[in-house]
This record gives structure tokens, sequence and C-alpha cells, in this order.
């Protein structure tokens, strides 16, 4: 357990998922852990699974659909590079100079950390954010996964600390 925190629940998991709103078009969705911030209850993230659809397969044209989760609100889909990204998943088609529909490629983040991780994340605001993107298929795509965690109440300066760096980070 980490210093500052006790674990207040057993294990959930709170499963998400978002449809593109058009092929192509960015699209983002929050979902609501309610957190009790008077309790200073934060969400510590165990692991994570997220699912997206498979893209296009289209003679010649390279497609893909990306997802992202986050502790705050994005503009696009994230890599792990953000400090608020907790786990991405791209699946992709490579057809470019083929004449058929090319090669598909599945690129995550880590769904269950090693074993030397006592957790991937915690989120200390009261949602997380879940974002998807196709490129260059002919229809919608979306995705859905699983968030697995425990919530836990924090010592008054963890919480804040937490609190701040995420939404400073934003």
């Amino acid at each position: 357990m980490p210093k500052g925190l006790k674990q207040t629940s057993s294990v959930v998991s709170v499963g998400f998922s978002v449809p593109e709103l058009g092929a192509n078009t960015f699209t983002q969705s929050s979902v609501d852990l309610n957190l009790s911030p008077l309790d200073r209850e934060v969400f510590v993230v165990l692991a994570v699974n997220i699912d997206p659809e498979s893209p296009d397969g289209i003679a010649a044209t390279d497609t893909a659909v990306n997802a992202s989760l986050t502790t705050t609100s994005q503009t696009a889909v994230q890599t792990l590079a953000n400090s608020n990204c907790i786990a991405v998943a791209n699946e992709r088609i490579r057809a470019a100079g083929f004449l058929d529909s090319g090669v598909g490629f599945q690129t995550q983040s880590l769904e269950t950390p090693p074993a030397t991780l006592e957790y991937i994340g915690i989120i200390a605001t009261n949602d997380f954010f879940i974002q998807v993107e196709g490129r260059q298929n002919l229809i919608a795509k979306g995705c859905s996964g699983k968030l697995y965690g425990y919530r836990a109440r924090a010592d008054a300066d963890i919480y804040s600390a937490l609190v701040q760096s995420e939404v400073l980070s934003a």
C-alpha cells in the first residue's frame, strides 16, 4: 500500500466505452468514479484494459483506431509520454503500397503491471477520461474497456498534492 493511503474498498472494475461521433473524429467521454472529496477519497489504479475496434481494411490505405485513458480532459488521443495518461491502445492496418488490405498491428500499454509495482496510477479527481480517434476509416469506430483498482482515503497533505498535481498538469 502506498504511504499516506488507506484502502477503503476491495478491488473493483469500472467498465467504459466511447464511440466516435463520426468517422475519424476525435471523441472523448468522461467516467464518474463518485469519489468523495470531503473524505479525501482517491482511486488507486491497478490495471487497465482498452479494446479499440478494428480499423477498416482498405487496399493501399493505412488505417487505425487509437485510444487512451487519462486522468484529465484532453483535446487529442494521448501517448504514455503525457503524465496524465494511464493507458493507451492502438489498432493499425498498414496497407500503403499493397493491393490487398494490408497487415494488421496492435500496440497497447501493459494491461497488468509487473508484480513489482503496487499500482500504475492514482486518480485524485472525481472522474477519468477515455479518448478515441480513427484514421482513414470509412465508418465510425470506438473502444471499450475496464479500469481495475480500489478506493482509498489519503492523508490531507497527500490528497492535496495529488489533486494539485493532477489539475495543474492538465
